[in-house]
């Protein structure tokens, strides 16, 4: 049986080049589907699917927030955290000129420019995730620790 051939995105080769262990999973990428599309084509938990949210503060500085699939993130809570008076999400344009990745198909790995990375404290308490690997249609699942030793995030609870 052939192994299957996975997209080498830069996403793929950051995880390679911090020697990281994940799975490829690849699933039928529907147009505006989110999470729930994701989570049902894999047979998983939307919970454990991670979004992965470009947002920028009222400066206009660029940051991604990691968020469980099945949650929204309190936008207003998310700026007391990190001491600004607004967050609001980027555009689809402004989102793909900070990460280099289309809407759809972004990952906070490999990202073109480096921003802040925020993950949702409860994240880091399940076995494993699935989160975007750098293409529309393309999860990775990855042990949230290794998400940590990469991303180096700082730790939110913005979810509701």
């Amino acid at each position: 049986m052939a192994k299957e051939k996975i997209p080498v995105t830069l996403a793929i080769r950051q995880l390679r080049q911090n020697k990281i262990d994940f799975i490829p999973r690849p699933y039928r990428y529907e147009e505006r589907g989110g999470t729930s599309t994701s989570a049902r084509e894999l047979r998983v938990d939307e919970h454990q699917v991670i979004k992965t949210l470009v947002m920028e503060d009222d400066k206009g500085a660029g940051l991604i927030v990691l968020m469980h699939g099945d949650m929204e993130v309190s936008q207003k809570n998310l700026a007391r955290q990190i001491s600004a008076k607004q967050v609001t999400p980027c555009t689809p344009k402004s989102a793909e000129v900070q990460t280099g990745y289309q809407t759809g198909g972004t990952s906070p790995f490999g990202t073109r420019k480096i921003l802040p990375v925020f993950v949702e404290k409860s994240i880091l308490s399940l076995d494993q995730i699935y989160i975007n690997g750098g293409k529309r249609g393309f999860l990775i699942e990855i042990n949230p620790s290794d998400l940590v030793k990469v991303l180096k995030p700082t730790i939110v609870e913005v979810g509701i």
